[in-house]
């Protein structure tokens, strides 16, 4: 399959399970839970698909939600199968996605150093200006 189709399928999986883990799954561990799906790898048979996801929270809340989406992974095959215009439907693997947590961590640790004044911001020193 060309990558550029297989690109396609990614992101239309991507934007289809986000609809429908936010709209149809009516599990309890999920209800006030906002799960972001921020990537999708599909195999190129479409046999598997690994969905990565980002749940904000401690890590009972991750744990449970990401318990959740395991179960639901059938009835999201299906409602996927309705969607899609291939032959198959991949099944999914969920895994947990930190990098949303990773760069905040990282954006505040920036901030405490320009704060501190062991860095300073290059925009106020105008090498990034482009007037």
């Amino acid at each position: 399959m060309a990558s550029y189709r297989l690109k396609r399928i990614d992101g239309d999986l991507q934007r289809d399970l986000s609809i429908i883990i936010s709209d149809k799954i009516k599990d309890k561990r999920l209800i006030d839970v906002p799960v972001s799906v921020t990537r999708v790898k599909a195999t190129p048979d479409l046999k598997e698909a690994k969905v990565y996801v980002s749940i904000p929270g401690d890590e009972a809340t991750k744990k449970e939600a990401m318990e959740a989406l395991k179960h639901a992974s059938g009835f999201l095959r299906t409602e996927l199968s309705q969607l899609m215009s291939t032959y198959n439907t991949p099944a999914l693997r969920f895994i947990l996605d930190n990098s949303v947590e990773y760069g905040n961590k990282i954006d505040k640790i920036l901030e405490e150093l320009r704060e501190s004044g062991q860095i300073s911001d290059l925009t106020e020193e105008g090498s990034l200006d482009t007037e």
